[in-house]
């Protein structure tokens, strides 16, 4: 893009009477891909009749590039990083770079991933004061950390699978120990999974403690702390949850939608490598009954983690007792062309356009309300 495209981008952006919609993508995680398919997606879906897009891309290496929307709209399944793009910062800046707020109404972070939607962008947001989509800093980052947040579900009364966590320091400490008390408290087979990394990065099935040491060894690759679950015969059952529109009403759950992988469970490989990886089943075969109870527990998961927005959560269903357990809460879901979130709001009368369309409507109702919270004292 040459100085007169940017010139004329910006001008674009400041005059415009529609709502301006920086769809941010990339990032620097293991789930940089996925962010770029979702962002195409989102790209193509938005209401250009209310949205001016303002697609705005991270790099690998962290920088931020301010890309060309209408190069973009030809894009394919997974949108392309303009690294020779006019740079992007947040704070106004006298060299000549775009400040990120100038002309952006609201972003809406198509990301996933540790730096992504684990509460480091959204409090990057909130300290440039401007509207985002999705759940606030605290939520962003529990749900990012799949063992805190199981110990706070735990804690509200709700159901999880037993599991143990190892850090990084205790495992070169004394990692025979650990498989000892893995072995003994949880048994084979098992999951290990990072604790901050979603998409299934990382995640292996374990059966037995001599692929336990391997499987681990991995896992740190992405993390420094490491969840290993116990594995159950279970289904994979899914809900997405949408903020009320209506401010103080509870949340909104879809119908529920269930993965039924044809690898051994729903990896990485087989969401997003594998054209035949898994069969998504939306709504999910299950009785009038599971369906509520599983849409109670969304919706308690939802308000007990503080998730604001939307977010999808994930429930095992014990194909022997039929009990569910929650899994884990996603706050940016993928929003590819196959993702569950949108497909399941689909299943439930909610076009993936509207579905887009609500959740800006949200961001900005609620940076409207914390822009009237005070910021001094005032005394009585």
């Amino acid at each position: 893009m040459n100085q007169e495209q940017r010139d004329a981008t910006l001008n674009i952006m400041t005059t415009s009477k529609k709502i301006r919609v920086a769809v941010l993508y990339g990032g620097r995680s293991g789930e940089h891909e996925v962010s770029l398919r979702s962002a195409a997606s989102v790209l193509r879906n938005l209401d250009t009749s209310r949205f001016e897009i303002v697609p705005i891309a991270i790099d690998k290496q962290g920088k931020w590039h301010l890309n060309d929307v209408e190069l973009l709209a030809s894009a394919g399944a997974s949108l392309p990083v303009f690294e020779n793009s006019a740079e992007v910062v947040l704070p106004a800046n006298p060299n000549g770079k775009l400040a990120f707020s100038q002309g952006i109404d609201v972003v809406f972070p198509v990301m996933h991933g540790p730096l992504c939607e684990d509460g480091a962008v959204q409090g990057l947001l909130e300290l440039a004061e401007i509207a985002y989509v999705g759940c606030g800093v605290l939520a962003s980052a529990v749900g990012m950390d799949k063992e805190v947040a199981k110990r706070l579900i735990r804690d509200a009364g709700l159901p999880i699978v037993p599991y143990v966590s190892v850090k990084l320091g205790e495992w070169e400490r004394n990692s025979a120990q650990v498989a000892e008390r893995v072995g003994k408290e949880l048994g084979y087979p098992c999951f290990v999974k990072p604790a901050n990394m979603g998409s299934s990065v990382g995640v292996h099935k374990v059966a037995d403690a001599l692929k336990f040491m391997a499987a681990m060894k991995d896992a740190f690759k992405y993390d420094t702390k490491i969840l290993i679950e116990k594995a159950i015969q279970a289904r994979e059952v899914e809900f997405a949850v949408l903020e009320n529109p209506v401010y103080g009403e509870p949340p909104l759950v879809s119908v529920a939608g269930e993965i039924a992988p044809t690898h051994e469970f729903y990896s990485y490989e087989s969401k997003y490598l594998d054209e035949n990886g898994a069969v998504l089943m939306i709504p999910a075969k299950i009785s009038p009954e599971q369906m509520k109870q599983g849409q109670e527990i969304a919706r308690r998961a939802f308000e007990t983690l503080e998730c604001e927005g939307l977010s999808r959560v994930d429930l095992f269903l014990d194909k022997n007792t039929g009990q569910f357990y929650f899994n884990e809460v996603n706050t940016l879901p993928g929003f590819t062309s196959i993702s569950m979130y949108p497909k399941m709001w689909e299943a439930s009368g909610v076009s993936y356009s509207e579905l887009l369309s609500r959740l800006v409507d949200l961001a900005l109702a609620r940076h409207t309300r914390k822009q009237k919270i005070s910021r001094e004292y005032i005394a009585d």
